[in-house]
């Protein structure tokens, strides 16, 4: 049976090995990494905050094509997070489905051996790791982690 160019099957096996994570450090890193993202994000007002965040997720999309990892692959899922970009200039909801579908990709490219980062081979692992966390915020309508929220004062 032939297989077609852009198969992931068909693609040259290339000597990347990806590992686990050693330590404590190794697991939270990531998880701090996010957090240190949404008190960054926090600092910028609305709704700078979601179109900034917007191109993010665009720039998500291509941060695997120079590896080539899955080949032709690549540039579909660019394109996927290219639409999720365009729509969440208008709704974190896709901004979300974007880090999400990232971390998804990032779990695919640590199982296969090729990580985000050539040098670093955990790279894929952490990123799977800080995507979601981020992507919460994003389905929690990324709040300010600096104001007090508004609703209802019945306990103040």
């Amino acid at each position: 049976m032939n297989t077609l160019p852009w198969q992931v099957g068909n693609l040259p096996h290339i000597d990347m090995r990806t590992t686990q994570f050693t330590t404590v450090a190794g697991w939270l890193g990531p998880i701090l990494i996010a957090f240190a993202y949404i008190c960054l994000n926090s600092l910028i007002k609305e709704p700078h905050r979601r179109n900034f965040n917007a191109v993010m997720v665009a720039g998500l999309g291509a941060t695997y094509l120079s590896g080539g990892g899955f080949g032709i692959w690549e540039m579909a899922f660019c394109t996927v997070l290219t639409a999720c970009a365009f729509c969440g200039l208008q709704s974190y909801s896709f901004i979300a489905a974007g880090w999400l579908l990232h971390a998804g990709w990032d779990v695919l490219h640590h199982l296969y051996g090729n990580p985000l980062l050539p040098f670093a081979p955990t790279s894929s692992l952490g990123c799977a790791i800080c995507d979601p966390v981020v992507a919460f915020w994003f389905l929690a309508g990324a709040p300010s982690v600096f104001s007090r929220p508004t609703g209802d004062r019945a306990f103040d």
